[in-house]
């Protein structure tokens, strides 16, 4: 399992080359990337802040689920914190399995637990200059 939180750009290669296996015949790759609008505006950038430790923790634990649930052979969650703009990439989350079926539904779990879940917050900055928290998933 490769589960990191970082300041810098993340590497959709570096967790397809991890997850990587021999016995995998479906391997799924989430990426979630900075829109440029919210409900609340136009947005130009998104800053996250993490409870660092706590954050970890949770992302292992999620990971560990997903090889829990699944016949999952390998587990990368990457976050990003810190200021990102529009079309970058906030979070990865990869799995392989051995069918297609069970890494969608791995990834899918492991995403929607990370937002509920994890001590990650991101302030939406927007073009009006102002900005806010978002709260919640």
């Amino acid at each position: 399992m490769l589960v990191r939180l970082t300041v810098d750009p993340l590497d959709p290669a570096e967790a397809l080359s991890f997850v990587g296996d021999a016995g995998a015949g479906g391997t799924v790759l989430f990426a979630g990337t900075v829109r440029d609008a919210s409900s609340a505006g136009e947005v130009v950038s998104l800053e996250y802040e993490a409870w660092e430790q706590q954050a970890i923790g949770r992302m292992e634990a999620i990971g560990l689920e997903m090889l829990e649930r699944w016949p999952v052979r390998k587990v990368a969650i990457l976050h990003r914190t810190g200021r990102l703009e529009v079309g970058e990439t906030s979070v990865l989350v990869c799995c392989s399995a051995p069918h297609r079926a069970e890494a969608f539904e791995a990834a899918r779990h492991g995403i929607e637990r990370l937002k509920e879940d994890v001590p990650i917050w991101k302030k939406e900055g927007f073009r009006s200059g102002e900005a806010h928290w978002v709260m919640g998933p």
